[in-house]
């Protein structure tokens, strides 16, 4: 499976952004990741293959929205109220390591990845 990403770009703090990945099949659970200058890849959002279960990093909870359209194997991610600490490389990932239904929010559960779209928020 191949996932290609997109939607990232320069924003104002307070600002929104929505990135999608599109893959080229379909994959139990899908999430998405950021990397900062300097710092390690971190977990963002997780989806199940369903679109009913998904789970969130604390520091992005209530301001970020995952969600997937299976017709199209894709995901998205609706970034609202944007912060500078938010600025990152983003990462889209699948995967089908863990049964259906299951979150997976270690990247090491996560068998593809996108080539990242960077989410540049200034202040």
């Amino acid at each position: 499976v191949q996932l290609q990403a997109s939607g990232g770009g320069l924003v104002q703090a307070g600002g929104s952004l929505r990135l999608s990945c599109s893959a080229s099949g379909r994959t139990l659970y899908m999430g998405w990741f950021r990397q900062a200058p300097g710092k390690e890849r971190e977990f963002v959002a997780a989806i199940t293959w369903d679109g009913v279960a998904t789970h969130y990093a604390d520091s992005v909870k209530g301001r970020f929205t995952i969600s997937r359209d299976n017709t199209n194997n894709a995901e998205f991610l609706q970034m609202i109220s944007l912060k500078p600490e938010d600025t990152a490389i983003y990462y889209c990932a699948a995967g089908n390591k863990l049964r259906a239904g299951r979150i997976a929010v270690s990247g090491l559960m996560y068998d593809y990845w996108g080539q990242g779209t960077q989410v540049t928020v200034s202040s």
